[in-house]
């Protein structure tokens, strides 16, 4: 928590001088945001530099905005993705570019305005004590929140506990979260999948299966109504479908990893 409170105080009086930003970026993947991509990266550059987007393919004109924040801060910057090709593969887009420029982690986040930017310095700072480890989001729901999609979620959190051996209790969708970044691209690399909406509970799993402890961290969401510039392109069917074929792939992968995972749970148990 010291710590926190340092880095929260060195942004303050001299935000160049907060230590991580040569180690540590944000990326954030976008598809057809509309006016909360741009409201979303000014937050997390108010909090954090550098900042990356990824246009995944969008067609709204929302990067344009953000292309015009990059032109006059340098902290900010844009790739644009030719067409539509998922989360994961804007993410491992940006992967790519970041481990190319020397970055060993990434806070990722996504583009509609539901993860607060003011925990980026306290996600970074766990990651900077724990570098070893997977800094993840546990969300707090507030009233905003669709019921169906939090009974959804607790689906796939029961299938991730399950595929772990309970290894951390993580909350397997929630995106805001500090990834290493070599590890998270071979783990991608090295699989199809993980493109798509399906990227956020395989990445957690196989990185617990790679090793990594999960820290959680409490985050609080909030969903926008699209009076409010709030945009979803989650697909019931299509997406739940995608998730289940993850969890089969993932409960397959548990049973021929079965001994690796019980020697991972019970180091994790003795730290």
């Amino acid at each position: 928590m010291t710590f926190v409170l340092d880095m929260r105080q060195l942004a303050e009086d001299d935000p160049s001088a907060v230590p991580g930003r040569d180690t540590h970026l944000v990326l954030i993947p976008s598809y057809n945001s509309g006016r909360k991509l741009l409201e979303t990266v000014q937050a997390a550059r108010r909090h954090w530099a550098p900042v990356w987007v990824v246009i995944d393919g969008s067609t709204d004109g929302s990067d344009l905005t953000v292309r015009q924040l990059a032109a006059s801060d340098p902290a900010v910057r844009v790739y644009r993705l030719p067409r539509n090709q998922g989360k994961g593969a804007a993410i491992l887009h940006g992967l790519r570019h970041a481990e190319a420029s020397g970055f060993t982690h990434v806070l990722t986040m996504d583009a509609d305005g539901q993860h607060p930017a003011r925990l980026i310095l306290d996600f970074i700072a766990e990651s900077q004590a724990n570098p070893d480890a997977l800094i993840l989001g546990r969300p707090i729901f507030d009233a905003s929140a669709p019921r169906i999609r939090v009974l959804g979620r607790k689906l796939s959190n029961l299938g991730t506990n399950l595929e772990t051996l309970w290894g951390g209790r993580f909350d397997s969708l929630f995106g805001f979260r500090v990834y290493p970044v070599a590890a998270l691209r071979q783990v991608m690399e090295s699989s199809r999948w993980m493109r798509r909406f399906d990227f956020d509970a395989e990445a957690a799993v196989r990185l617990c299966w790679s090793g990594f402890r999960p820290i959680n961290l409490p985050a609080p969401v909030q969903y926008f109504a699209p009076s409010q510039g709030g945009v979803s392109h989650f697909r019931y069917l299509r997406d739940n479908a995608l998730l289940t074929w993850m969890h089969a792939r993932l409960v397959a992968g548990f049973v021929t990893k079965l001994a690796t995972i019980v020697r991972w749970r019970v180091r994790s148990f003795r730290r």
